[in-house]
Formats: structure tokens, sequence, C-alpha cells
């Protein structure tokens, strides 16, 4: 097991994508505002390197909106595919202006148009306003650069924990693994450091029983035969 966390996590995605999973890239992000009520929604990954992985958004969005007030975020991957999770949390900061235009200009025509004639998240009065303005921005820019807007951009969860979890399938016994990684902090005020993880705890595995026959045919568990009217079982090779 590769105890880097983002190596590890990369080569889940890897195998994500070689399977063709569709959106292998989308991930549940979870924000807060002051408010404190969580939201949350999917999103895609668009980057991920040493130093944390990507999404690009409306800043103006509920989300975009609530990292200015909490920059605190959580990110799950799952691929049920590969019977796999991934969770991650940590802090949130904005790109760079250089990485926002590389990715934008990467971008379809389409989507940066739409970058500039949605409001993300804003009440919309009608389908129609939209298109009139997608339409009025596709004229304006014809045969031209369509720039990026400065109200978008991206952002990049920088990790501070990791969990990964896997489900095995052992007979009808489900059993779920945990593997919690930290990034370890530097010094009295804990700051973090760029390259050093620690397992912190590797979760005994939870097992869904649905019934004690489940256990015996697993061999698990034995059945004691004994003359009285209550059944009792004990751990198989115990007796």
């Amino acid at each position: 097991m590769n105890t880097e966390p983002i190596i590890r996590f990369r080569e889940l995605l890897a195998q994500a994508e070689q399977l063709s999973i569709q959106s292998h890239n989308a991930f549940a992000l979870a924000t807060t505002g002051k408010d404190l009520q969580p939201t949350a929604r999917m999103v895609l990954l668009k980057d991920v390197d040493e130093r944390g992985l990507v999404f690009y958004t409306n800043l103006q969005s509920r989300k975009g909106r609530q990292l200015t007030e909490n920059s605190r975020a959580s990110a799950c991957f799952w691929w049920p595919q590969l019977q796999r999770q991934v969770r991650i949390e940590g802090q949130v900061e904005q790109v760079s202006d250089q990485e926002a235009d590389k990715y934008f200009v990467s971008r379809p025509r389409g989507s940066q148009i739409a970058a500039w004639a949605s409001n993300q998240s804003s009440e919309l009065s009608s389908r129609d306003v939209l298109l009139g303005a997608a339409a009025l921005l596709t004229a304006q820019y014809e045969g031209r650069a369509i720039p990026r807007p400065p109200y978008w951009s991206g952002y990049r969860l920088v990790p501070e924990r990791f969990e990964f979890w896997k489900e095995h399938a052992q007979s009808k016994i489900n059993i779920r693994q945990r593997d919690m990684i930290n990034r370890l902090l530097d010094g009295f005020h804990g700051n973090l450091t760029s390259s050093k993880w620690a397992i912190i705890e590797k979760c005994s595995p939870d097992t869904a029983l649905r019934d004690i026959n489940e256990l015996i045919e697993a061999g698990i568990l034995q059945k004691d035969e004994g003359g009285g009217r209550s059944t009792s079982y004990s751990l198989a090779g115990s007796r």
C-alpha cells in the first residue's frame, strides 16, 4: 500500500478512468458559510498534484461565497466499480490568475460563453433570458478570443486529511476497511509541512451482518451443541 496519499489517490483516479467510469473525476464538495449551514454539490476535478485538488467555478456562486466566509471544505469521491471511496479534508485557496487563464482557454467555446452568461446560483426569471444573453455574447465575441470573466476562477483544496475506504465482499459479509492519513504539523504553531504524512488510524473493519447463519456459513462462528433449551455460539475452532 502506498502511504503517500496524493500518489495513492492518483492511482485510484487512474484506475477509475481506465475502467471508463462515467464522470470518474466527479466528487461531492461540502462547504459551510458563516451561517454554519453545510451544503454539498457535485463538481469536477480538473487537476491534482502535490499541492492539492483543483476545481473551477463562479466565485459569486453559493459555494464561492461560502468559501470566502469559511475556507475549509471536504471532498468525497466514490467509485462503485472499484468499491472505493476517498474523503479529503483541508483548506481551500484560490488558484493563480495564470492557472485560471490557462484552463479557461482550454474550455469549449460554448462553456466560455456560459461562464459570462450565467449568473450562477442566482434566481433566473426565465430560460429565455439566459439564452438571450448567450446569443448576445456569441455575437459580441465572434472571431475573437473570449477572456475569462473576473468572477470565474478555480480553487485548490489543500489536503490535511485523507480517508481511504475499501469494501471487501467476503461471502455474504461486507467488510469495510478505512485508512486515515493526516498531514503532519511542523512546530508549535502547527504549520503544514509539504510532504510529511502519517497514518493516524487504521480503522477496524465495520462488518455488516444480516443473519447469524452467515457467520456460521463463513466459518467464523460455530454452534455449540448442548442439552439445554438455549442455543450458544463460539468462535470457530475455539473449542
